[in-house]
């Protein structure tokens, strides 16, 4: 198959018109080599997509949190969490924090 052959191709004569041949450096532009290009859009996509997750995340830590603060709006509620979160004591007493030891023994 020689060059004549080649060039009188129907496919050959499609591909190299002028019109196809802007279109595809067109589309080749638009799709990976424009600062707006579709590997961008795919990056902020995913971006978007992690941003809506700690969203979600955040709004359930929030109810949650709100809970414990509704919680603590008794007196006895308050003392006991401040108790066992923050080791508070009242002024005449003593308090030991006993702490298990997780690793275990190798006997002998």
């Amino acid at each position: 198959m020689g060059l004549k052959a080649l060039l009188k191709n129907r496919w050959f004569r499609i591909i190299s018109n002028k019109y196809v041949l802007i279109l595809l450096l067109f589309g080749v532009w638009m799709l990976f080599l424009d600062s707006n290009s579709w590997l961008v859009h795919q990056e902020l996509n995913e971006d978007i997509n992690e941003l809506k997750d700690n969203k979600a995340f955040y709004r359930a830590e929030i109810t949650h949190d709100t809970t414990i603060i509704n919680g603590l709006n008794d007196s006895s509620a308050l003392e006991r969490y401040a108790r066992e979160e923050y080791f508070m004591k009242k002024e005449d007493e003593e308090i030991y924090i006993i702490e298990y030891d997780s690793t275990p023994k190798n006997k002998p």
